[in-house]
C-alpha cells in the first residue's frame, strides 16, 4: 500500500508539473526565476563560506538564519497563492489523519525552489561557523534541523490563518506584499550602508539574543562546538528541537480543527458586510448630486477592490518610503518630496479600465460632454481626498527630517503643480488609452493590451513633467535671484493655481472624447 507521504510528495510534484504545462510564459518566468534564485544562493552561499574566519562571522550566520525564518513565517499569509498544498482544507473529506497529514505535508514542503534556496543559505551559514570534525557533524544536524523548523512555522502559520487567507480580507492582506518588499528592500539598502561604514561589530549584540532563538539557535551550536562548548551547543541544539515539536503539535490541532469544526467564515463576512452597509456617514461628507456619488463609489473601489487596493497601498508606501529613507541616509533632497505627488496621481490613469465591463453602467448615464466632465471631475476630487493631504504631509515630513523650512513654500507649490498636471493627463489618457485589468491572478493588464498601458502611463507622465515647466522655470530662477528666499513663498499659491488650472483644462478636454467614444472604452475595458 502506498503511504500517504509518497503520494502527497507526488501530488506535489504534479501540481508544480501540471502548472508549468499551462502556458509558454509560465515555464519561461518559472525558469527565470528559479535560475535568479539558485544563483542568488550560490553566491550568497560563497559569500558566507569566505568570511570563515572573520571575528564577526557568527552574527552574520545567525542573523541570517533568522531573517530566513521570519521570510518562512509571513510568507503565507502575504503570498497565500503561492503554494496550493498550503490550504489543507482541499483534503478535508479524505480519510486522513492529522498526525500522517503533518509528515506527509511536511515532506512536500521540502519540494520547490523555495526549499532549496533556504538549504543553499543554511549550509553557508553553518559551514561558515564551523571549525573541526565535531563542529562539521554539529553543522548536518544543525542545518536540517533548520531547514524543518522553518518549514513547520511556515505551515504552523498557515494552518492557523487557513480561513483568513482563503477570504476576501486575506487577498487583502495578500496586497500588502508589496509594501512589505518595498520597505524590506529599504530597510536592507540602508543596513547595509550602515553596516558598510561601521562594519560588521554592530551586529554582534542583535545576534547575542538571536543565538538563544530557534532556528537560529541550531546555527549557534555549530559556532558553540567550534569553540569547544559542548554543553552550550546542546542547550541550543535541544531549543530549536523543542521549537519544531511545539510548532508541529501547533500544527497538528490547527488541522484537527479545519478537518472537524464547521466553516463560519462566510456568515461572520455577511454580518460584517450589513454592518458596513448600515454606515451612511462618508456619503454624508460628500457633495450633493453625480459629484459625491462618482467619489463614493471610487473611494469605495479603492477600498474594496484588491486590484484598485494593491495599486494604492504601493503608491502610498512608495511616495513615502523614497524620499524619507534618502533623508535618514543624508543623501536625499527636499525635492524628492514631489515623489509622493508623481506616484499618487499615476492611480488617475486609466480610471475607466477598474470599472471593467460594469462600465456600461456608468455609460449609460454620460450622454453629453457635461456628463463626462462631472463623472471625471468626481474622480479627480475622491483622488485629491487622499493624495492632496498625503503628498502634504510627506513634504513636511521630509522638510522636517533635512531641517530645510524655507524651502518648504516652494517644494509644496512643486508638488500641487505636479499633482495638477498628473491629474489633467491622467483623465485624458483615461479617455484616449483605457485598457482592461484582470480580476483574476496578478496581472494588471489584459493580453494584448500591454501596450496601451505603457503609452498612457508613461507618455502621461513625460507630459504631466512637460505641463510642469512653467512652474520649475519659474522655481529655478526665483533661487537664482539674489535673496531668492525671499521670493519662493511665491511658489506655493502659483503652484496651486497652476495645478488647479491645468487640472481643469484636462477635465474639459477630456470630457468631449469620453461622451463620443463610450462604446469603444466599453470594449476595451470588458477583455480582463
Amino acid at each position: 500500500m502506498t503511504s500517504v507521504t509518497s503520494t502527497v510528495v507526488r501530488l506535489k510534484l504534479s501540481l508544480l508539473r501540471n502548472g508549468l504545462r499551462q502556458s509558454g510564459g509560465r515555464r519561461a518566468a518559472f525558469v527565470a526565476s528559479a535560475v535568479i534564485a539558485l544563483l542568488f544562493a550560490a553566491l550568497q552561499l560563497l559569500g558566507l563560506i569566505s568570511l570563515r574566519g572573520h571575528a564577526h562571522v557568527d552574527a552574520v550566520a545567525v542573523i541570517g538564519t533568522s531573517v530566513l525564518a521570519l521570510g518562512w513565517a509571513v510568507m503565507p499569509l502575504f503570498f497565500p497563492g503561492g503554494d496550493e498544498t498550503l490550504d489543507p482544507t482541499r483534503l478535508v473529506m479524505l480519510p486522513l489523519q492529522p498526525r500522517s497529514l503533518v509528515r506527509a505535508l511536511l515532506a512536500a514542503s521540502l519540494v520547490g525552489i523555495g526549499p532549496l534556496f533556504t538549504l543553499l543559505l543554511l549550509l553557508g551559514c553553518v559551514v561558515s561557523v564551523a571549525h573541526g570534525a565535531a563542529a562539521y557533524a554539529t553543522a548536518v544536524v544543525a542545518l536540517f534541523l533548520a531547514l524543518l523548523v522553518c518549514v513547520a512555522l511556515a505551515r504552523a502559520v498557515a494552518a492557523a490563518n487557513v480561513r483568513l487567507l482563503t477570504s476576501r480580507k486575506g487577498r487583502d492582506l495578500a496586497v500588502l506584499s508589496g509594501l512589505v518588499i518595498a520597505i524590506g528592500a529599504q530597510l536592507v539598502n540602508f543596513g547595509a550602508q550602515r553596516l558598510g561604514s561601521a562594519g560588521l561589530g554592530q551586529l554582534t549584540p542583535v545576534a547575542d539574543v538571536l543565538r538563544w532563538v530557534p532556528p537560529a539557535s541550531a546555527v549557534g551550536a555549530v559556532h558553540s562546538v567550534s569553540e569547544g562548548s559542548y554543553g552550550l551547543a546542546a542547550a541550543q541544539l535541544l531549543l530549536s528541537t523543542v521549537a519544531l515539536g511545539l510548532l508541529v503539535v501547533v500544527w497538528a490541532r490547527s488541522l484537527t480543527r479545519l478537518m472537524t469544526a464547521p466553516d463560519g467564515s462566510t456568515l461572520q463576512a455577511a454580518d460584517a458586510g450589513a454592518r458596513e452597509r448600515s454606515s451612511t456617514g462618508l456619503a454624508r461628507l460628500l457633495p450633493a448630486g453625480r459629484t459625491g456619488t462618482v467619489m463614493e463609489r471610487s473611494l469605495r473601489y479603492i477600498w474594496r477592490d484588491p486590484k484598485t487596493k494593491a495599486a494604492w497601498v504601493t503608491s502610498l508606501a512608495i511616495g513615502l518610503i523614497v524620499p524619507v529613507f534618502n533623508a535618514l541616509q543624508g543623501t536625499g533632497s527636499i525635492y524628492f518630496a514631489c515623489f509622493a505627488s508623481g506616484m499618487l496621481g499615476i492611480q488617475m490613469y486609466n480610471q475607466f479600465g477598474q470599472d471593467t465591463s460594469a462600465f456600461w453602467i456608468v455609460a449609460m448615464t454620460i450622454s453629453s460632454g457635461r456628463d463626462a466632465y462631472v463623472e471625471l471631475r468626481g474622480r479627480a476630487l475622491a483622488l485629491l481626498l487622499i493624495t492632496l493631504p498625503y503628498a502634504t504631509l510627506v513634504t513636511v515630513l521630509t522638510t522636517a527630517m533635512l531641517g530645510d523650512w524655507p524651502r518648504l513654500p516652494e517644494v509644496l507649490g512643486l508638488s500641487f503643480a505636479l499633482l495638477g498636471a498628473m491629474l489633467a493627463t491622467g483623465a485624458w489618457t483615461s479617455a484616449r488609452f483605457p485598457y482592461s485589468i484582470p480580476q483574476e491572478g496578478y496581472k494588471n493588464v489584459a493580453p494584448g493590451q500591454a501596450g496601451l498601458a505603457w503609452i498612457a502611463i508613461f507618455g502621461g507622465m513625460v507630459a504631466a513633467a512637460l505641463l510642469c515647466a512653467p512652474v520649475i522655470v519659474l522655481t529655478i530662477t526665483l533661487n537664482l535671484i539674489a535673496n531668492g528666499n525671499e521670493w519662493t513663498w511665491l511658489l506655493l499659491p502659483a503652484g496651486a493655481a497652476y495645478g488647479t488650472t491645468i487640472t481643469w483644462l484636462g477635465l474639459h478636454l477630456a470630457a468631449p472624447r469620453t461622451a463620443a467614444h463610450l462604446p469603444e472604452i466599453l470594449t476595451a475595458v470588458s477583455k480582463g
